[in-house]
């Protein structure tokens, strides 16, 4: 079971190596953070057997946090009842309490990516893990690309654009001559058009930044179409709008 908004180096085989071998009837991954006083943390013996669950804690018990990857036996099923159910917060504890739950450390990075500018931290981080792990995935550096930048094989990037650092292009994405984009990622069928520019912005499926516009610090929904000319500046655009207006301060567009 994975939460759908983490993302890290998922070592499902180590994982799965470790369950095997303590013999217990799941494993969830830990990550190691630096201000355990934030989250719920996990304390575990030396062994990873699961001693307890602290939410927020003022004293230091663990440095450790639950990661949302979990690894279990069919045995679980029995715990569950035919009813709404919080696996962390009504089974997990039962589990632990039975001996029966261990933790793995999460080696590497890990990012919950539920925010939009936690996607782009994350999207840096994986982009970072790419460069250390599949350097040949990443586009080659030179006058046009710019640090870490992913490029579909399906996307079309046009003359003199520059892309980077921290830039990832979806599948089927047009890219047009000129444009400038650079810590952002634009979404599959999107648009950017000739000598727009994107920075620190998600750009959502199927939508179009106009020629000569300017996106910063923005959130845009599926089909969403920026005219020409247009200043969007920590922008939250809803799907299927339509902005023709500069919105050069923080807005939401419904």
């Amino acid at each position: 079971m994975l939460n759908s908004d983490v993302i890290c180096e998922f070592p499902l085989a180590e994982m799965l190596k470790f369950h095997q071998s303590h013999g217990g009837e799941g494993t969830i991954l830990v990550t190691e953070v630096k201000d355990p006083s934030k989250y719920g943390v996990v304390v575990s013996n030396a062994d990873g057997q699961i001693q307890s669950f602290v939410e927020k804690p003022q004293i230091f018990v663990s440095n450790k946090i639950n990661a949302g990857i979990y690894l279990f036996n069919v045995d679980i099923l029995s715990r569950i009842e035919l009813r709404p159910t919080s696996i962390e917060r009504e089974i997990f504890p039962k589990m632990a309490a039975d001996k029966q739950l261990y933790s793995m450390v999460l080696p590497g990075y890990w990012m919950d990516v539920g925010q939009p500018k936690d996607f782009l931290s994350g999207m840096c981080m994986h982009l970072a893990y790419l460069r250390k792990t599949k350097v040949e995935v990443l586009a080659a550096a030179g006058p046009h690309f710019i640090g870490n930048v992913l490029i579909s094989p399906e996307a079309k990037v046009g003359t003199n654009v520059v892309l980077g650092p921290d830039v990832v292009i979806g599948a089927g994405a047009v890219i047009e001559d000129g444009a400038r984009i650079k810590r952002s990622t634009v979404m599959e069928g999107s648009k950017v058009r000739a000598h727009a520019f994107v920075a620190n912005s998600i750009v959502g499926w199927q939508s179009t930044v106009g020629s000569w516009s300017r996106v910063t610090e923005s959130v845009l929904g599926e089909d969403v179409q920026i005219a020409n000319e247009i200043l969007v500046n920590e922008g939250i655009v809803c799907p299927h709008k339509e902005v023709k207006e500069d919105s050069p301060t923080a807005k939401i567009i419904l």
